[in-house]
């Protein structure tokens, strides 16, 4: 019974062991990625409003 236990903890370990080959890699390339879609979204928020101020036929 007890070979049974440390075989699925060895199996669990090999699993997981990728994680420490990722690091922190992935949580600092979902930061950029978020910080890059915001910047990108505010640029065309920008020329949204800008057009928004250039169009007084509209409903505010």
């Amino acid at each position: 019974m007890n070979a049974l236990w440390y075989g699925i903890a060895n199996f669990f370990q090999s699993i997981f062991g990728f994680y420490d080959i990722v690091g922190n890699v992935f949580n600092y390339s979902c930061i950029v990625l978020g910080f890059v879609g915001l910047f990108y979204w505010l640029n065309y928020q920008r020329k949204f409003n800008k057009e928004a101020e250039n169009n007084p036929n509209q409903i505010k």
